[in-house]
């Protein structure tokens, strides 16, 4: 009895396996599937003040036959928030994609937003980039101390 239950779960398993497996291929072959083409996927702030906007928009365009639909879009991390139009984008239309850096924080960051989609390319990653310097810029520089604590001078 144990093993006739165990079969039906391995048998079970990989029927699922091969259908989630199959699922993906389809949109990657599907001549028609819709295609996502963004302008750019890296936006450099380059030095901004701690405080100011850190939000960027990335444009986009559906070059694809059928209509486009983003199912999800995940920041790496708390402090990289995205927002992505939730309706189905038409082919030859565009829409942008949000991404918000929460600029409270100071000192380089790289952070990504993945794009997920029903797209011939699934899942695409966009990038933002920058400095956030706080209101004395060489208050983020490192600086050495003496066995006291106190500053050394240059």
């Amino acid at each position: 009895m144990k093993k006739s239950l165990y079969l039906l779960a391995l048998v079970l398993f990989i029927g699922m396996k091969v259908q989630a497996q199959d699922g993906t291929a389809k949109t990657e072959n599907d001549p028609n599937a819709p295609v996502i083409t963004f302008e750019k996927d890296l936006h450099d702030f380059g030095t901004i003040k701690q405080g100011d906007n850190g939000t960027c928009e990335f444009k986009f365009k559906n070059t694809g036959k059928t209509p486009l639909i983003i199912s999800n879009a995940k920041g790496s991390c708390g402090c990289t928030v995205p927002d992505w139009p939730k309706d189905p984008i038409k082919p030859g239309e565009t829409s942008v994609v949000k991404a918000t850096y929460d600029t409270k924080r100071i000192g380089a960051f790289t952070k990504t937003v993945t794009v997920s989609s029903n797209a011939k390319d699934p899942n695409m990653v966009l990038t933002i980039k920058g400095v956030v310097e706080g209101e004395n810029p060489n208050a983020n520089m490192p600086f050495k101390k003496s066995g006291d604590g106190t500053p050394l001078e240059k």
